[in-house]
């Protein structure tokens, strides 16, 4: 735990340290939220929540997988690449301590992003913190499965790459696609072909928004859901069990070294 505490201090402070790849990586999330946000007006029926409500709620779970699976996956791909992985392998830090250090990274990330999309939320478009702490528990279970699962999978993809061009290319495609699939950037999700919300019922993304809507939105907008409510204990299920799915794609792909 101790080895593991300390690899995550370092990861935090090479993370932080790169300001251009911070400012990408905060900035991008806020910056969509803002400007779709301000897009798309306009207000639903008998709730008094504005699109600019709902499609922020979801951009936060959005963010949450940006720093998540995105910035695992480019950043695994590069210890990779300049041999970083290679060199700890042939020392006493193990392989658990590594990527427990990365879980950590990805934790303090996720959470400063998810703060600074609600701050930006609650100023320009009035969404609202969780009033009970019911809703503050929900958040937090989201997160944690939320996390765990992208960041898993973040490694696993990051074997699919053979230089650390190549992750980002493939962590943002994939990205990008599960957003537009999955109801972050149409608002609401049941306005997307049945087909198309049927793939994305496979991915996290879809389940991890979903979830965040339900803390900051009121009960209300559950009928706006495909299933016409939260579904908390399926976004439960389908996170947790891609906790297990990513593990084991870790331990079945995971490369120390660049060459295969």
């Amino acid at each position: 735990m101790s080895l593991a505490l300390a690899r995550g201090a370092v990861e935090v402070k090479q993370f932080f340290r790169l300001r251009e790849a911070v400012v990408f990586t905060f900035a991008l999330p806020g910056f969509l939220m803002i400007l779709l946000g301000s897009i798309f007006g306009g207000q639903f029926e008998n709730t008094g929540v504005t699109v600019g409500q709902v499609f922020a709620a979801g951009m936060i779970g959005s963010g949450i997988v940006s720093t998540s699976f995105v910035s695992m996956g480019t950043g695994t791909a590069s210890d990779r690449e300049d041999g970083t992985l290679k060199r700890l392998r042939g020392t006493p830090l193990p392989a658990s301590a590594y990527f427990a250090g990365k879980i950590i990274l990805v934790a303090v990330a996720s959470l400063a992003e998810a703060i600074l999309l609600v701050v930006v939320a609650s100023l320009l478009f009035g969404l609202k913190l969780p009033s009970t702490p019911e809703r503050w528990l929900t958040f937090v279970w989201v997160f944690l499965l939320a996390i765990t699962a992208c960041s898993l999978l973040g490694i696993a993809a990051s074997s699919l790459a053979r230089s650390v061009t190549g992750a980002v290319a493939i962590m943002n495609l994939v990205f990008i696609a599960l957003q537009f699939i999955s109801g972050v950037f149409v608002v609401p999700i049941t306005q997307l072909p049945h087909v198309m919300v049927e793939v994305a019922s496979f991915f996290p993304v879809k389940w991890i928004c979903q979830g965040l809507r339900s803390v900051f939105l009121p009960d209300s907008m559950a009928a706006y859901e495909m299933a016409g409510q939260w579904e908390l204990g399926k976004v439960a299920l389908i996170l947790g069990a891609w906790c297990i799915a990513g593990f084991v794609l870790c331990r079945l792909t995971f490369r120390w070294n660049a060459g295969r």
